[in-house]
C-alpha cells in the first residue's frame, strides 16, 4: 500500500494544473498532507489498477478514514458536529498581532497602563544596573591580590564599572532620574569615580520640542506666545533635568527676559518615576541590607515636587533678596516678573560663568576676591540665617561687572539662578554646626577631641565609630589628629595629619594618595560610608555639598591664596553665629534674674572677650595671607612678562598662564 500510495500522489501531483499550484494553493497543500498520512499508516496490500483502488467508492461511509483519497475534511466535521480546525501556523501568529496591536492601542490610549509599562521597564534597568554592581563589589571585596597597587586598581575599576551600570540606566530612564544621578555626583563622601561618572549628567539633558513648549503656554497662561512676547527664542539657551530656559522680549515692558518652561512629561511621569526609584532601592535593600539607599528616593519624594512649582521658586528668590537687603554684598537676585507653577519669567542677565577665568580678566575681576566673596555668600545664608540655597552649582553662578548704583563693594556682582530648592536650619542645629567648625579650628587635645565627637553626635547623628568619616567629608581634607583614637590606620606614617584646620598646608600628593585607597580600598569604610549617608540630616548633607562647591570653586578660580582660606572666613561667620546665640540667651535670662546677677554679666563679658579675641585673630591671619596670596600673583607677573612680553605678565596673573 506504501508504494501504490507514493505512485498515486505522484500522478496527482503530476495532473496538477500551472492554475492550481498558483491559484488554488490548498490542492498541493491537501496533497502534501495525504502524503505525510499515507506514509505514516500501515496498511495491507491492495490491488492497484492506474493508481486507483476501484473497491474504494463502494465501501461504506464508515469505512473512510482521513487517509482516504476524497476524504472531505469539513464533511466529516460537520457530520460529527464540530467546526474546522484551522492550523496553529495561522492561530499563533494571529494572536501575537492581535495582542501586539491591543497593547499597542492601550498603551496610547490608557494612561494607567502606560505608566504601569513604563514602571516595569525603568524599575527593571536601575534595579538590574544596581544589582549587577552590587555583586560586582561583593566579588572583587573577596578576591585576593598580588599586592596593594593590584588591590587598588581592582577595586577602582569597580567603581568605575558599577557607576557606569548606573550612568546607562539614569540616562535610559531620563525625567527625574538625571535629577537622581546629578544629586550623586554632588556627594562628596562618595568616591571619585562615581561622582566624576555621573557628573557629565549635569549636560546630558534633551530639550523639549518647540511644539511643545507652545502647547504648554496655552494650557498653563491661557495665551499663545505671540502675545506675551515680542521675540521669542526657539532654541534654549539651557537645558536642565526639569526645566530649560529660553530668552524673549517682554510685550508688555519691552525688557528682555529669561523665560524657565518645565518639561511638560514631568507632570505625567513624575509620581511613577518617584514610586519606581522607591521601589527599585527598597529591593536593594531587601536582598543587600548593607547597599541602603532608601533615603535617595525619600529625598526626592520630598524635595522634588518644590522644585517643580516655580511659585515657591519666586517666593525663595524674594526671601533671598530680603535676607541680603541690609547687607553690603556682591550677591544679585534677577527680578522675577510673573509667576506660574511651571512657567517663570525674570530678569535676562548676560554674563559669564562664575569659574571662566578668560572673562575674568577681560573685565579686569580679581578672582581671589570672587572666591572669598562666594564664600562670604554662602557662609552667611547657613551659619547666620539658617536658610540656604541647596543646588548652587556653577551652572547657576553667573558674574558681571557691576552696573551702575550697584551695592557690590566689588566691580563684580555673582548673579545666584535656580531658587527651587532651599533648605531651613533649626536654630539648635545651625549653632552646633557653627560650634563643630570652630572646634575644627582649634589645636587638637583631649578636651578638643570628645568636643568634637559630641557635636559630630548632636549634627550628623553619628557615632564615635563613624566619626572619621563625617570629619572628613566635612573638611575635604584627611582626617585631624585624633580623628581615629587609639586606632589610627596605616596610611598615618605616610604624611603629617594636622593639628587643626588652621594648620593644614596644601594638600600632598602623599595625602590624596592616602584618601584614595582609604576610599576605594577599604570595604568596611566604604559600607561606612554608606552609613554616614543613610544617617546624617539631608539638609546637612546639603550644608556639606556647600562646602564642597565652595572648595572645588577655589580650585577652579585658580585662586593664588592660602587652601584654607575660604575657612577662615567660615570661622568669621561661625564665631559670630555663637556669640549672637550666647547674646540673646543672656539676655533673656537677665531679663528673668534681673542686670544685677553678677554671674551672668560675667559670663556675657566672657563669652564677648572670647569672639572679639577669635575674630582679631582671624582678621590678622587673613591679612597675613592675603599679603601672601599678593606676592604670589605679582611673582607671577614678572615671570610672565620676562618670558611673553606684556601679554604673557597679563596672561600669568590672571590665571591663564
Amino acid at each position: 500500500m506504501h508504494s501504490a500510495c507514493r505512485r498515486s500522489t505522484a500522478f496527482n501531483l503530476f495532473r496538477a494544473s500551472a492554475a492550481d499550484i498558483l491559484f488554488k494553493p490548498s490542492v498541493p497543500v491537501r496533497l502534501l498532507r495525504n502524503t505525510k498520512r499515507c506514509l505514516a499508516t500501515p496498511t495491507t496490500s491492495q490491488p492497484v489498477s492506474g493508481g486507483h483502488d476501484p473497491t474504494h467508492q463502494r465501501r461504506h461511509p464508515a469505512q473512510h478514514g482521513p487517509h482516504d483519497q476524497g476524504y472531505d475534511h469539513h464533511q466529516s466535521h460537520r457530520a460529527h458536529g464540530r467546526p474546522p480546525q484551522k492550523s496553529p501556523w495561522v492561530l499563533y501568529p494571529g494572536a501575537i498581532v492581535f495582542l501586539g496591536a491591543a497593547g499597542l492601542v492601550a498603551y496610547k490610549t490608557n494612561r494607567p497602563f502606560r505608566h504601569s509599562v513604563l514602571a516595569v521597564v525603568r524599575c527593571s534597568r536601575v534595579a538590574a544596573a544596581a544589582v549587577l554592581g552590587i555583586v560586582d563589589y561583593k566579588m572583587t571585596f573577596s578576591r585576593t591580590h598580588e599586592s596593594e597597587e593590584k588591590k587598588a586598581e581592582a577595586y577602582s575599576h569597580c567603581h568605575t564599572r558599577s557607576a557606569h551600570r548606573v550612568l546607562r540606566a539614569l540616562l535610559a530612564n531620563g525625567g527625574i532620574f538625571i535629577k537622581l544621578g546629578q544629586h550623586m555626583s554632588s556627594l562628596v563622601v562618595l568616591p571619585v569615580e562615581w561622582t566624576s561618572t555621573m557628573r557629565p549628567l549635569q549636560d546630558q539633558c534633551e530639550p523639549t520640542p518647540y511644539e511643545d513648549v507652545e502647547k504648554l503656554f496655552l494650557s498653563d497662561m491661557g495665551r499663545p506666545i505671540s502675545e506675551l512676547f515680542d521675540e521669542f527664542d526657539p532654541q534654549p539657551i539651557g537645558v536642565a533635568s526639569l526645566a530649560q530656559v529660553h530668552v524673549g522680549r517682554d510685550r508688555e515692558s519691552g525688557k528682555r527676559v529669561a523665560v524657565k518652561i518645565q518639561h511638560p512629561h514631568l507632570a505625567e511621569f513624575c509620581d511613577v518615576d518617584m514610586d519606581m526609584v522607591e521601589v527599585s532601592l527598597g529591593w536593594i535593600k531587601s536582598f543587600f541590607p548593607s547597599f541602603e539607599f532608601t533615603w535617595l528616593g525619600e529625598e526626592m519624594r520630598e524635595n522634588l515636587p518644590k522644585e517643580m512649582d516655580f511659585t515657591l521658586e519666586a517666593l525663595n528668590a524674594s526671601r533671598l533678596e530680603a535676607d541680603f537687603a541690609s547687607v553690603r554684598t556682591s550677591l544679585y537676585i534677577p527680578q522675577v516678573m510673573q509667576a506660574e507653577k511651571r512657567v517663570l519669567v525674570m530678569e535676562y542677565i548676560q554674563g559669564g560663568r562664575v569659574d571662566d577665568l578668560a572673562y575674568l580678566a577681560r573685565w579686569g575681576i580679581d578672582r581671589n576676591k570672587v572666591a572669598l566673596e562666594l564664600a562670604r555668600m554662602f557662609a552667611r545664608m547657613v551659619h547666620l540665617n539658617g536658610w540656604f540655597h541647596a543646588d548652587p552649582h556653577p551652572g547657576n553662578l553667573l558674574i558681571r561687572p557691576s552696573p551702575p548704583l550697584s551695592k557690590s563693594p566689588y566691580n563684580f556682582e555673582i548673579v545666584l539662578l535656580d531658587h527651587g530648592l532651599y533648605f531651613e536650619l533649626p536654630n539648635e542645629l545651625r549653632i552646633d554646626y557653627s560650634k563643630l567648625w570652630l572646634s575644627l579650628m582649634e589645636k587638637n587635645s583631649e578636651r578638643v577631641a570628645k568636643e568634637r565627637r559630641r557635636l559630630a553626635q548632636r549634627v550628623g547623628n553619628v557615632g564615635p565609630d563613624l566619626y572619621p568619616v563625617f570629619e572628613a567629608a566635612i573638611t575635604g581634607r584627611a582626617t585631624l589628629e585624633g580623628a581615629w583614637g587609639a586606632e589610627d590606620p596605616e596610611e598615618e606614617s605616610s604624611f603629617r595629619r594636622a593639628s587643626s584646620m588652621l594648620d593644614m598646608t596644601p594638600p600632598s600628593n602623599e595625602e590624596m594618595e592616602a584618601i584614595r585607597k582609604a576610599v576605594i580600598g577599604k570595604e568596611g569604610l566604604l559600607l561606612s560610608v554608606f552609613d554616614v549617608l543613610r544617617r546624617v540630616p539631608r539638609r546637612v548633607l546639603m550644608v556639606l555639598k556647600l562646602n564642597d562647591l565652595t572648595r572645588n570653586l577655589d580650585h577652579a578660580l585658580m585662586t593664588t591664596h592660602s587652601s584654607i582660606r575660604v575657612f577662615l572666613i567660615m570661622a568669621k561667620y561661625c564665631a559670630y553665629a555663637v556669640w549672637q546665640d550666647d547674646r540673646r540667651r543672656l539676655i533673656d535670662e537677665m531679663r528673668e534674674k534681673g542686670l544685677m546677677s553678677f554671674g551672668l554679666l560675667f559670663e556675657y563679658f566672657g563669652c564677648w572677650w572670647r569672639y572679639e579675641k577669635l575674630h582679631t585673630q582671624l582678621l590678622v591671619t587673613e591679612a597675613v595671607m592675603d599679603g601672601e596670596a599678593a606676592l604670589v600673583k605679582l611673582r607671577a607677573w614678572v615671570r610672565g612678562l620676562r618670558t611673553m612680553g606684556w601679554q604673557g605678565a597679563y596672561r600669568a596673573s590672571a590665571g591663564l598662564a
